[in-house]
């Protein structure tokens, strides 16, 4: 690892001047930039620690809704009664992820904001096209955690528990520099690489993401993910569905370069009420536009299945086995 400065913030506005300063890398719990630091993927001269400004955790009751800090542990999300018993979906999505261990320091502005993890562009031995090179290897290399919805080009998929179901019940995103603070949509936060092939979202430089607004509270929610191995391991399909003011909503994760929207099945399924047959008919819709490439097939039924699990549980319904 590369030397860098250190520096610690106390408090917010400090810290959005620092970076605001530009050449400054951020950290909050440190899961992913100390991954990329390590593979030398990222080398920075001078590291901005967010973590000890207690400001910006919490979790808190407003309006009909929730409001919680961007950093906001994981850990702390599963414990939250609130967040389980109004928000079960969400709340599955962030209590699963990854270990105790990590989950008591990984962030929930982290784990939305995190760099992907293929193992190309995590490899310094690829030069691919998030690094500024000219291919994606992808395409014709080891490509069976890769997207199988999207037109590329680069085939990416996004790393984030949490998005899918936050997504899916219509959060929204606050993020600040030192001068402006801006409201995005769950929906318009995450960007496709053929709109910007080296960024995953859209925070520009200078800003931070510090608060995640949820709305009033889905009727009915649940987010299945389904795992090579049930101890330490990335989803390969999920599915996060929401009944929100009626209507449904069913996001995908771990099978495209951002939380993909069911739009098909969401359409089947409009507001009405779930029975086992229309489970099934919206997990067959939700893949009608995956195109998979050679190694990634598999993932096209893995998706129906957690599609039609997620809506069995959000309804209360026996999942099969």
């Amino acid at each position: 690892m590369k030397n860098f400065d250190y520096l610690v913030a106390d408090a917010v506005d400090p810290a959005l001047a620092e970076y605001g300063s530009g050449k400054v890398t951020l950290k909050a719990g440190g899961i992913d930039l100390l991954d990329l630091m390590k593979e030398r993927i990222t080398t920075p001269d001078r590291v901005l620690s967010i973590g000890n400004v207690k400001d910006l955790s919490y979790i808190r009751e407003e309006a009909g809704g929730v409001k919680i800090g961007c950093l906001t542990t994981l850990a702390d999300i599963g414990r939250s009664d609130v967040i389980k018993s109004k928000y079960p979906g969400f709340h599955t999505s962030a209590a699963h992820a990854a270990t105790p261990q990590i989950r008591e320091c990984a962030t929930l502005g982290g784990n939305l904001c995190q760099r992907p993890r293929c193992w190309y562009f995590r490899s310094a031995d690829f030069n691919c096209l998030k690094k500024g090179g000219a291919t994606c290897f992808a395409v014709e290399g080891e490509n069976q955690y890769h997207a199988i919805f999207g037109p590329g080009p680069c085939h990416i998929v996004h790393p984030s528990n949490c998005a899918p179901a936050l997504l899916a019940m219509g959060a929204k995103f606050v993020v600040r520099d030192a001068k402006n603070q801006r409201e995005i949509r769950a929906a318009d936060f995450f960007v496709m690489p053929d709109k910007n092939v080296y960024a995953e979202n859209v925070i520009k430089e200078g800003e931070i993401l510090m608060e995640i607004v949820l709305p009033a509270p889905p009727s009915q929610s649940a987010t299945i993910e389904l795992r090579e191995k049930q101890s330490f391991d990335w989803p390969i399909a999920m599915a996060s569905v929401a009944r929100n003011q009626n209507k449904w909503s069913i996001v995908l994760g771990a099978v495209a370069p951002v939380p993909w929207v069911a739009k098909a099945a969401n359409e089947i399924l409009g507001d009405k009420d779930l029975t086992d047959a229309l489970a099934a008919e919206a997990a067959e819709a939700s893949v009608k536009e995956a195109t998979p490439m050679k190694e990634n097939g598999y993932k096209v039924q893995l998706t129906k299945v957690a599609v039609k699990r997620a809506l069995l549980a959000a309804t209360g319904k026996e999942i099969p086995q």
